[in-house]
């Protein structure tokens, strides 16, 4: 079991719901564990946002999912990230910071951040929240 910082297509809801995507694969549903953000840039890439990590950057809206280590592979596939290529995505492991129960709690997460030189002429999504982002746009 691990942890993993959702904060685009794979939140809850979304067209790559992280919990559908369990499903369709056979693996246990992952567990939510709370509400979460990392500091950084969100980009609006049309179908998809891509997040820049900047400790200097603004909060980033997410969740935290406790996942069964098999939905890994499943989550690299849909990020398209692959071993030995570089692509836009790329798997990383962060400190998030999650409320946990009413508490800010710091937890090792894999997450999917984008290479900054991948943003240049994509609009940044001022609010760092994705859903609501997609949900408002014209």
């Amino acid at each position: 079991m691990q942890y993993v910082f959702v904060y685009g297509t794979l939140r809850a809801g979304e067209v790559n719901d992280i919990n559908r995507a369990a499903g369709r694969n056979g693996i246990a549903t992952p567990e939510w564990i709370g509400a979460a953000h990392v500091r950084g840039r969100l980009f609006d890439f049309g179908t998809y946002p891509g997040l820049v990590i900047d400790e200097e950057g603004a909060p980033i809206r997410g969740d935290v999912y406790r996942i069964d280590d098999a939905l890994v592979p499943v989550l690299d596939e849909i990020e398209e990230v692959y071993p030995g290529v570089e692509g836009l995505f790329r798997s990383h492991r962060l400190h998030v910071e999650v409320d946990v129960d009413g508490r800010m709690d710091r937890i090792d997460c894999l997450i999917y951040p984008i290479a900054a030189a991948a943003v240049a002429g994509q609009p940044c999504i001022e609010s760092g929240d994705w859903v609501s982002h997609r949900a408002t746009r014209v």
